[in-house]
């Protein structure tokens, strides 16, 4: 399970891969748990992420009542800041909520709708897309040393992962703004099964085709699994990558 991705090194590819315009400043090319990274929403959606209307609680039998009608998919996409590692809306602090967020950077798709820090965000309908150029996992297979490998699109282009997105403040009114990646399983893939301990449950991000993108956006929460599917081995190129003292692969630098 990936827990370092790597952004766009290029701030023309948001527009041109995501229909978005790009940030401001690129901010740091390589991810890792509580880090600024970006995700992709409907612009109706990041209005409501910086003022969120009044809701109520999701409660036990929330599929109803947190249903989000799919209506013609809005081509308005925006790019919003947010830290990777998702803190849900009802953490307590601060405090706790830094312990949590590197806890939860990945969800598993299978049971995202019904595990307690990510069921809210997925029975309301919070999804997002985010943008990397690459994602890392461990090769375990020589020993017990890692050797971290670099998988990214074998034709260079970036990948729109699905994720989900929570709003958190705090009684002091910090606020906190967070995403998760969603993963499928792995386990009979051809090229990531090979990776992460030998032994567990082998997952990959879920990546998104780029014709459902705005679909996957709008899709009712109990269609949204149906997006939920193992990226294509022969798209993707696994490369290993020697890593400094500092943990930043050599000749990846952004």
């Amino acid at each position: 399970m990936s827990t370092h991705y790597e952004t766009l090194s290029a701030a023309d590819t948001y527009r041109e891969a995501f229909a978005v315009a790009p940030p401001e400043a690129l901010g740091e090319r390589h991810l890792w748990p509580r880090k600024p990274g970006f995700f992709i929403v409907h612009a109706a959606t990041a209005a409501a992420i910086a003022q969120p209307p009044a809701a109520p609680a999701v409660d036990a039998d929330a599929s109803a009542a947190a249903d989000v009608e799919a209506t013609e998919p809005n081509t308005d996409r925006v790019l919003v800041p947010a830290q990777w590692g998702l803190v849900p809306h009802w953490v307590k602090s601060a405090s706790d909520a830094k312990l949590r967020a590197t806890k939860l950077v990945n969800a598993k798709s299978d049971t995202a709708s019904t595990g307690t820090a990510f069921r809210d965000a997925w029975l309301r309908g919070q999804r997002c897309i985010v943008p990397m150029t690459a994602f890392y996992e461990d090769d375990l297979r020589n020993g017990s040393k890692a050797v971290p490998t670099r998988v990214a699109r074998v034709d260079g282009k970036p990948m729109g992962v699905a994720g989900l997105w929570a709003r958190w403040q705090g009684a002091d009114g910090e606020v906190i703004i967070s995403y998760c990646l969603l993963t499928v399983n792995a386990n009979n893939h051809a090229l990531l099964h090979r990776y992460g301990q030998p032994g567990s449950e082998k997952s990959m991000p879920a990546i998104l085709n780029e014709g459902a993108y705005d679909a996957w956006l709008t899709a009712r929460p109990e269609k949204a699994k149906e997006f939920m599917r193992q990226y294509a081995a022969q798209w993707l190129t696994a490369n290993p990558v020697e890593k400094k003292a500092d943990k930043v692969p050599k000749g990846l630098l952004g």
